[in-house]
């Protein structure tokens, strides 16, 4: 009788696809939860938190106000405390002047700036696309060269710079430019320069990564059938860097709304900013709830924008295609 070999043939090759399909599966939802879980974890919580203290009363404790929605008493407590929730902060901020102006201001500082940058910038990472391919790596590099410095030193520096006897004043008054040192320290002058400055690699490098990948034939085709090149810029290069040019002023615009270093060292005690305004209600006044409800509708002024922005965005190319 011939012996008859049995070998394993593993699993069937029905079974194989399956496999593979439910692992690929796997991998494609783990990649979309990931930043899910990230935005969870370090926004939304976060923002749950920061909101909860915003409906509480200020009380002279450690921490500074009396929390509601605790879980220390139980279910029933925690579901009593509903009724202790309270939008006065909120009512509070509608009253008084102040915030609204604080508001106002920092939209109206941000906005600028964003627009300065925006000017300074293009010119920049127009002129790192159009450069050889050999140098610019070494564009790049310089361009984020300055956050291998601390921003706080570099907001210092500026500090040095624009001072009446800085290196500015000096500079200007050995060239007889000037007769007498300028006063830009502690003006809105300061914080535009400090803002474009500090913020410049974010507008210059989405627009760099939208005019690398533009195709320069338009431009000569344009040429070659009499387009003037400033006609050109507008019709040709613009329209097709508009990707990286609301990128980066979203990049400056948003933190610019909320910053808090730059107006406070360039321009001083009396500039009016939301960021100063909340670090002096969590700081010196110590009302973590008035604090709180400043930092919320700060939230949802600059997000709610973005996102009707967005949708009209998704919309207008849903219709293109």
């Amino acid at each position: 009788m011939s012996n008859i070999a049995i070998t394993d043939a593993g699993p069937s090759t029905a079974a194989k696809p399956l496999l593979t399909r439910l692992g690929a599966g796997f991998v494609s939802r783990l990649v979309i939860i990931v930043p899910y879980l990230w935005l969870l974890f370090f926004f939304f919580i976060p923002f749950i938190i920061v909101f909860k203290i915003s409906l509480s009363q200020s009380a002279i404790a450690m921490p500074p106000y009396t929390p509601v929605l605790d879980f220390t008493d139980g279910i029933s407590g925690f579901f009593a405390g509903f009724r202790e929730l309270s939008f006065d902060n909120y009512v509070w901020l509608t009253q008084d002047a102040l915030y609204f102006k604080a508001y106002v201001t920092s939209v109206i500082i941000a906005a600028v700036s964003t627009i300065l940058t925006l000017l300074v910038g293009f010119p920049i990472a127009y002129g790192m696309a159009r450069a050889p391919a050999t140098i610019r790596p070494t564009l790049l590099m310089l361009v984020i060269l300055p956050f291998w410095t601390s921003f706080l030193i570099r907001v210092y520096a500026w500090i040095g710079i624009l001072k009446p006897e800085g290196l500015l004043n000096q500079l200007l008054l050995s060239l007889h430019i000037i007769n007498q040192p300028l006063i830009i320290l502690n003006t809105y002058t300061a914080i535009f320069i400090g803002i474009v400055y500090s913020y410049l690699p974010f507008m210059v490098l989405p627009l760099y990564s939208s005019l690398e990948k533009m195709d320069y034939s338009l431009i000569e085709a344009a040429k070659d059938l009499g387009c003037p090149p400033t006609a050109a810029f507008w019709k040709i290069t613009f329209p097709l860097s508009l990707p990286g040019v609301i990128a980066g002023c979203l990049l400056v615009f948003i933190p610019a709304v909320g910053e808090f270093v730059i107006p406070d060292l360039l321009g001083g005690s009396q500039t009016l900013m939301i960021g100063k305004t909340l670090w002096n209600e969590f700081f010196a006044n110590r009302d973590w709830p008035v604090s709180s409800a400043v930092a919320v509708i700060l939230l949802l002024l600059l997000i709610v924008p973005i996102m009707l922005f967005q949708q009209a965005q998704a919309r207008a190319q849903e219709q293109d295609k």
